[in-house]
C-alpha cells in the first residue's frame, strides 16, 4: 500500500505515551451471558418447532454463539476505548512538543485526521490478539459505553456489529481532507501494555 507520510522535523525518534490496553476479563460471566442469550433466542423465536431434544440443543448452540458474538463486541469495544484514550494522550504529547505541535490541527474531538494514529498502530504491527483495530475504534465511536447484551438483537450480533463498526470507522477516517497523510512509523516509538482487569 502506497502511503503519504507527513514530514516530521528533525531526524530523531519521538516517544509517545504507552498504549494501555484494557481487556474484558477472561471469566466475563460467560455463564450469565449464555443465560441472557438464551432468553434472546426464546423471545425472538429463532428456533421454531415442537420442543424436543433437538430444538433444545439448537437453542443452546445459538445462545452460546450469541454470547460469543457479544464477547467479541466487548473485546473490540475495550480495545477501541483504549486506542481512543491513547490518541488523547498522544495529542497532549504533540501539543507539548514544539517539533510536533504543528502536525495536529486543533479541532473538535474526535477529529477525523486522528485516524493517522490508528494507521500508526497498524504500521507498527501492534499485536491485537485477533481484534481488528478499525472495527475496534469504530465500535467505540458508535457506543460511548458497551451496550448490554439485552440491547442487542440477534440480527445485530450475527450480522451487523462488524459492518456497523467498520462503516463508522471508515466514515470518521474519511471526514478529513488530511486523512491520506500518515505518521511515519520509524519516527515514533511507544510501548503497549495489556492491563488485566481480573
Amino acid at each position: 500500500m502506497n502511503r503519504h507520510y507527513i514530514a516530521v522535523p528533525g531526524a530523531g525518534t519521538h516517544e509517545l505515551p504507552p498504549l494501555l490496553v484494557r481487556t474484558i476479563p477472561e471469566d466475563a460471566s460467560r455463564e450469565e451471558l449464555v443465560e441472557r442469550a438464551t432468553e434472546i433466542v426464546e423471545t425472538e423465536d429463532m428456533v421454531e418447532g415442537i420442543e424436543s431434544e433437538i430444538t433444545v440443543h439448537r437453542k443452546l448452540d445459538l445462545a452460546i454463539h450469541l454470547a460469543d458474538q457479544y464477547l467479541g463486541l466487548l473485546c473490540h469495544w475495550a480495545w477501541g476505548d483504549s486506542v481512543i484514550e491513547w490518541i488523547r494522550q498522544c495529542e497532549i504529547t504533540f501539543e507539548s512538543s514544539g517539533a510536533l505541535r504543528h502536525l495536529l490541527s486543533p479541532d473538535v474531538w474526535p477529529h477525523a485526521a486522528r485516524s493517522s494514529f490508528v494507521d500508526l498502530l497498524l504500521d507498527k504491527h501492534v499485536p491485537t490478539r485477533g481484534v481488528a483495530l478499525d472495527r475496534a475504534v469504530g465500535m467505540r465511536l458508535t457506543f460511548r459505553q458497551p451496550p448490554p447484551i439485552d440491547c442487542c438483537s440477534n440480527q445485530f450480533l450475527f450480522f451487523l456489529n462488524g459492518r456497523l463498526a467498520g462503516t463508522a470507522y471508515e466514515t470518521w477516517a474519511q471526514m478529513s481532507p488530511d486523512s491520506s497523510a500518515h505518521l511515519p512509523p520509524d519516527r515514533f516509538h511507544f510501548e503497549v501494555h495489556n492491563l488485566d482487569q481480573n
